[in-house]
């Protein structure tokens, strides 16, 4: 899930189509009283900021972010139609995690998305994970099952480690297409079917981690 808090409606809604149609979930919002409400509910992937909007700046609504727990680490780009080096030295100054001045074209920007995207999965709970019986090592892209390596394709892995690092979070087949092989994939959504039925054929009694939701996608629940 994406969040953009921009006041500006052409640019919002925009911005929102694009995403929407590049297999991403996108949700906008006009005034940080809305975002903040929304953010209650659900914490998303990432958050488009504009800098200049009603209420409050976006600076400011990026240092209430940085200072709690839940979204200190949440991927943040700033979007802005100031372009000043001061302007860009004080976002990222203040927390943010990459900057794109208005105008800008949406594959700039959704190529940008998508690295972020993939550094914050890279980076984030770069520790051990234990699951029941299987332990993953992100830094050393090993997995094993009752102490035994299990070899499992780039793509596997990578499935295996997003899942297991949003435990609780269901992701549709859309996102996981997105995120592991990128939005210019041009494959279908039976292509992650594929490749969690061959995951789980390598979990082997710890197969039943990966669950299925029916109509929506997958994911691996909350027990520890």
């Amino acid at each position: 899930m994406i969040y953009m808090l921009e006041d500006e409606s052409g640019i919002r809604n925009f911005v929102l189509y694009a995403l929407n149609n590049s297999g991403f979930e996108a949700v906008g919002f006009e005034t940080p009283s809305e975002f903040y409400k929304a953010m209650a509910e659900r914490i998303p992937d990432l958050l488009l900021l504009d800098i200049m909007l009603p209420e409050e700046s976006g600076i400011t609504v990026l240092k209430k972010l940085r200072s709690e727990k839940a979204t200190k680490k949440l991927p943040v780009i700033l979007l802005t139609a100031k372009s000043t080096e001061f302007d860009k030295v004080t976002g990222l100054d203040s927390g943010a995690d990459d900057y794109i001045s208005k105008p800008f074209g949406t594959m700039e920007l959704i190529s940008r998305i998508k690295a972020l995207l993939r550094r914050s999965y890279d980076n984030d709970n770069s520790d051990n994970i234990a699951i029941k019986n299987l332990v993953i090592y992100p830094l050393k892209h090993e997995v094993y099952f009752q102490g035994n390596k299990i070899t499992l394709t780039l793509k596997e892995y990578e499935l295996l480690l997003i899942l297991a690092k949003n435990r609780g979070r269901v992701f549709s087949r859309d996102e996981l297409l997105q995120y592991v092989w990128g939005y210019d994939f041009k494959g279908e959504s039976r292509t992650v079917d594929v490749h969690i039925r061959t995951l789980r054929s390598k979990l082997g009694s710890d197969c039943e981690l990966i669950e299925t939701i029916r109509g929506v996608g997958y994911k691996i629940g909350d027990a520890k």
